[in-house]
């Protein structure tokens, strides 16, 4: 059988495998109901990948958020951008985290 430190060891890989690093390149307050997230994926080349992007309010809760997907490309790295559709304005945009799908 398998020590449980070992376990924990494989269970950090495999998640590390599947970690898309994500970095935020900016966003437009569209209106009181929406925001547009720009950001940037690397290091998935030919993967599909799933991001959860958020909108956050002045106090920082969140305001509203979606899962972006998206499909494998040929390139290390990609700029995209999501609307994300709020329930109240919005202050700032980010991305949350970004992973292997």
């Amino acid at each position: 059988t398998q020590s449980r430190s070992s376990a924990a060891s494989d269970v950090y890989k495999r998640q590390q495998m599947n970690a898309v690093d994500s970095d935020d390149l900016g966003f437009d307050l569209v209106d009181e109901h929406s925001v547009t997230v720009r950001f940037q994926i690397t290091g998935v080349q030919g993967k599909d990948v799933a991001c959860v992007v958020e909108a956050l309010d002045e106090e920082f809760g969140v305001v509203g958020w979606k899962v972006v997907e998206i499909p494998a490309g040929d390139t290390h790295s990609q700029a995209l951008s999501a609307t994300v559709p709020t329930v109240s304005a919005a202050t700032t945009g980010l991305v949350n985290s970004c992973w292997v799908a």
